[in-house]
């Protein structure tokens, strides 16, 4: 039967007309991809093409890749006992010449460059793809937690998906193992549904199980106005001072200790400024918050024996700040005993951060291109890279037990379902107003789709401090407080005037209890939306 179309749309007989074939699976979301019409592996640092096999695989010497329906997604198996792999794509004939408008996701945290723009070929989408022609909206992605790096490409006349398999900078080596690479799925608007709510339920299509927070997440952080020059002093006039502006009795908020608490290159040991980590804890309780602490995973003491480290590249070659491999037993067992030291001393949220950079020495800024520096392994090269990521976020996870997790620069579809709360941006800043507006206000209108769908999504803090104009803040700290995700503040409690006293008075009220999400109402064209939906209402904000 000649089959025209890509993705089989909902009940009401909605579809994306294009070339191709066809393939229908009921589910969520009602819909499902169709086998590919091309595939290739990337050996030698060369794509070879793969032949149809059968009816839902294909083979290329050794290497084979099979597609089975599951569900409402078409899960990709790999195979390649001997070839020692980097990656697979596989390739539809798709119509994306039609589509105005395309929006991708980022690999970790954005950097205040996410914006709808026309499709180009060559550019990689992370995670997920959306394409607009004006009236619909289609998604295409893989389910989070795969077992690959995957991006998407549209080049004009097809679509492609790219599963990375390389283990470091290496291809990974399977051996008789079958790797279940990647689950892919689609998602086409329902009538009415505009590309931001097509967006929220794509994401709860990808994310079937998010792990989250029991109550709304707000509080205070030390960093935007500290820096690391932090104390317990510091942290507990920061608590007293802000705990006072709390109102509700059911949800009480966090003060977490951000960098500066540490000993050096060792996190199980605090240093002179903060003499007894567990009273801190206690104290920062008794004046009515609860307490929170921020950790380095990767970060390796200056004494440990060479087989516990990651090779040096470039992106982390400091001979003073060296990094633990994480396919190392000791690594995995060393995180475990810190995050269990945490909850010993009481700390009832740990914001562990910086393990994509350790991992791949580049920022995720950094990996348009490719992930990290070609030419190395980890100890373990039998495991994907995604693979090695999942089994340190699962041993953070396992640790922690019900103490809540934010995952920062830690990569987005392998923290949801995992974590908590997750940094969906680049730092916003307590010095730079213009730092706080690209990176807060973009990813905020980008990533909220993500919010209670992945996680928690965190659009990071407010930093209250001389430095930020205060008609400038105080509508960043609006726009967190009335959003609907977690809100946390920085602030310099010496320069709160009684207008920053009450508007943080309101502000911690409403971030306290259930709203509904935000919607940025101009996302499509401003990457700095100024129209938002809060609270059932339309608010203009004026950033610059």
């Amino acid at each position: 039967m000649q089959r025209r179309h890509f993705i089989q749309l909902g009940a009401l007989g909605l579809s994306s007309v294009i070339s191709s074939r066809l393939t229908f699976a009921a589910g969520l979301g009602g819909r499902m991809i169709n086998l590919p019409d091309m595939a290739w592996a990337l050996v030698n640092n060369q794509w070879v093409k793969l032949t149809g096999s059968g009816q839902n695989g294909f083979t290329y010497q050794d290497i084979r890749v099979t597609l089975k329906p599951d569900g409402n997604a078409q899960t990709v198996y790999v195979q390649s006992p001997q070839s020692a792999l980097q990656a697979v794509k596989l390739g539809w004939k798709y119509d994306t010449a039609k589509y105005s408008q395309s929006l991708g996701d980022h690999w970790e945290r954005s950097y205040g460059d996410l914006a709808w723009k026309a499709p180009t070929a060559g550019v990689r989408y992370p995670w997920y793809i959306l394409l607009h022609d004006g009236a619909g909206t289609a998604c295409f992605g893989v389910k989070t937690g795969p077992a690959t790096l995957c991006w998407w490409e549209a080049d004009g006349s097809g679509l492609s998906l790219v599963m990375d398999t390389q283990s470091g900078g290496m291809p990974v080596k399977l051996g008789q193992r079958q790797l279940q690479a990647a689950s892919i799925v689609t998602y086409q608007n329902k009538p009415g549904e505009n590309a931001y709510a097509a967006l929220t339920s794509f994401c709860k299509v990808m994310c079937p199980k998010p792990r989250l927070p029991k109550q709304p997440v707000y509080g205070i952080n030390d960093w935007y106005f500290a820096y690391g020059n932090n104390s317990e002093k510091t942290i507990r006039e920061q608590t007293a001072v802000m705990a006072s502006f709390v109102t509700s009795s059911t949800n009480r908020p966090f003060s977490v200790i951000d960098d500066g608490w540490e000993q050096a290159d060792d996190f199980s040991i605090s240093n002179a400024k903060f003499p007894d980590m567990h009273q801190m804890a206690g104290t920062i309780k008794s004046l009515g918050m609860r307490p929170g602490l921020w950790t380095r995973p990767l970060i390796a003491r200056l004494d440990d024996p060479a087989h516990y480290l990651a090779p040096r590249i470039s992106g982390r070659n400091n001979p003073k700040e060296l990094i633990l491999d994480p396919t190392v037993p000791e690594t995995l067992e060393r995180i475990r005993k810190n995050l269990k030291l945490y909850r010993d001393w009481g700390y009832e949220m740990v914001k562990h951060d910086y393990t994509s950079l350790d991992i791949f020495g580049r920022w995720g800024m950094q990996m348009q291109n490719g992930f990290t520096q070609p030419g190395w392994h980890f100890y373990d090269q039998t495991r994907t890279n995604a693979e090695i990521i999942a089994a340190l976020y699962r041993t953070i996870r396992e640790a922690a037990g019900d103490m809540y997790l934010i995952g920062c620069n830690t990569l987005s579809h392998l923290s949801a379902g995992v974590f908590e709360l997750n940094r969906i941006g680049d730092d916003t800043s307590g010095k730079e107003w213009a730092r706080t507006k690209k990176m807060g206000v973009n990813t905020l209108g980008f990533r909220l789709p993500q919010h209670n769908t992945f996680y928690a999504a965190d659009g990071d803090c407010v930093g209250l401090t001389k430095d930020i104009p205060w008609e400038k803040n105080k509508q960043w700290l609006q726009l967190l407080a009335e959003s609907g995700s977690p809100l946390f503040i920085s602030a310099d409690t010496s320069s709160l005037t009684p207008e920053k006293k009450a508007a943080i008075k309101t502000a911690f009220a409403q971030a306290a209890k259930v709203q509904p999400t935000g919607e940025p109402l101009d996302w499509m064209t401003n990457p700095f939306p100024t129209q938002w939906k809060l609270n059932h209402r339309n608010v203009t904000f004026n950033w610059d």
